[in-house]
C-alpha cells in the first residue's frame, strides 16, 4: 500500500486548509480513474499543482481487502503532499474505517458525491448521494468525530441539482457537519458535455462560509483564472486539462518537452505499467504531434519502443 514509508500513529503531514487561507486560488489535480496515481501526481506537483487527489477508491473493498489496499493506494513520505484520498462510500462507519487506515499517510479524505457512472449509481455511490443530504451530513460528521487530528480534512465532491436550492441545502448541511470544503462540478447528473453552469457554482459560493472549489471544463491556466473570476471560488480542480498538459498550472499552453522528459524519468523510477505510461504520453502529445506521428506512436507496444521513438523524434 505505502512504499518507502514508516508507519506512524499520528496524522501529521500538511494541512490542506492552509492552502485555502493563502490568499491564492488553490490549483488541484482531480481524482481520475487509472490516471491520478502517485507517478502522475509527482509530475503535476513539479508544475505548480498545489493539491492532488487519488483516484476514487471503493471504501468497502479498501477496508475489507489488503489486496485492494495494496493495489489502490500508493504514496511516499517525500513530496506527495498535501494529498486527499477520495472514497466511494454509502455507510458512515465504512468511510470512517477507510479514513482511519489512510490517516497516517494522507492529509484528508473526500467523499465522492459526483460520479454519474451507472455502476456507481446502482451501488448507491457517487452522484446519487446528492439526493441524500442527511446521509452525506452523517458521513461527514462521523469522520470528523472519529479522526483525532483536527487538521485532517474531510471534503465532498458533488454535482448540482436542476433545482439549485437542493444543492445549496446539501452544501449547508455538509457545512454544519464540519466539512472542510466542497468541490462543485457545475453539471447535473444527466449532463455530460453540456456547458458548465459556472453561475450555479457562484450562487453556492455566495451561500457558504467554507471554501468552494470549481470543477468542469478547465483546460488552461487562463480558463482557471476566468472560472475563478466567474465563480469567486477558492480553488479550481482540473482533470482532462492536466492529462493533456500536466504543466498547465505553470502557465504552459501545451506540454513542454521538459515535462515529457520528466514523465519518462518519473514513470521509469516508479515502475509505472506500460499501458499507463503510454496512455499518459498519448494525452500529453495530442496537441504537438501530427496525425501521421500519432498513427505510429499510439500503436507502440513496449517501453523500449516508446523510448526509442521519443529519442529519435524529439531528443527526449
Amino acid at each position: 500500500m505505502i512504499r518507502d514509508i514508516t508507519e506512524t500513529k499520528e496524522c501529521h503531514l500538511n494541512d490542506p486548509m492552509d492552502l485555502f487561507h493563502s490568499g491564492q486560488v488553490v490549483k488541484i489535480c482531480a481524482p481520475m480513474v487509472r490516471y491520478s496515481k502517485l507517478a502522475f501526481r509527482t509530475l503535476v506537483r513539479k508544475y505548480s499543482c498545489d493539491l492532488c487527489y487519488t483516484p476514487m477508491i471503493v471504501a468497502a473493498d479498501f477496508v475489507r481487502s489488503a489486496k485492494a489496499r495494496d493495489s489502490e493506494f500508493t504514496t511516499n513520505k517525500v513530496g506527495d503532499h498535501p494529498l486527499v484520498v477520495q472514497f466511494a462510500a454509502k455507510e458512515a462507519q465504512v468511510l470512517c474505517d477507510a479514513a482511519q487506515i489512510v490517516c497516517p499517510f494522507a492529509d484528508g479524505v473526500d467523499l465522492n458525491c459526483g460520479c454519474p457512472q451507472r455502476w456507481a449509481m446502482a451501488e448507491g455511490y457517487g452522484a446519487c448521494l446528492i439526493n441524500k443530504p442527511e446521509l452525506v451530513k452523517d458521513m461527514v460528521r462521523h469522520v470528523r468525530n472519529q479522526i483525532d487530528n483536527p487538521k485532517f480534512s474531510v471534503s465532498i465532491k458533488i454535482r448540482i441539482h436542476e433545482d439549485l436550492k437542493r444543492t445549496v441545502d446539501l452544501c449547508q448541511k455538509a457545512e454544519a457537519a464540519g466539512v472542510s470544503w466542497i468541490t462543485v462540478h457545475g453539471r447535473s447528473i444527466e449532463e455530460r458535455h453540456q456547458p458548465v453552469h459556472y453561475d450555479a457554482i457562484k450562487i453556492i459560493k455566495e451561500s457558504m462560509s467554507i471554501p468552494i472549489v470549481a470543477n468542469g471544463d478547465i483546460k488552461t491556466l487562463k480558463d482557471a483564472e476566468n472560472v475563478h473570476h466567474l465563480t469567486e471560488a477558492d480553488g479550481v480542480m482540473v482533470a482532462r486539462g492536466l492529462l493533456a498538459n500536466p504543466a498547465m498550472f505553470a502557465g504552459y499552453e501545451e506540454t513542454p518537452f521538459k515535462c515529457i522528459q520528466d514523465w519518462v524519468d518519473i514513470a521509469l523510477e516508479h515502475g509505472t505499467p506500460f499501458t499507463c505510461f503510454h496512455h499518459h504520453l498519448m494525452y500529453m502529445m495530442e496537441r504537438i504531434t501530427s496525425k501521421q506521428e500519432k498513427k505510429v506512436f499510439n500503436v507502440l507496444s513496449s517501453t523500449s519502443a516508446v523510448l526509442d521513438y521519443l529519442n529519435d523524434h524529439y531528443g527526449v
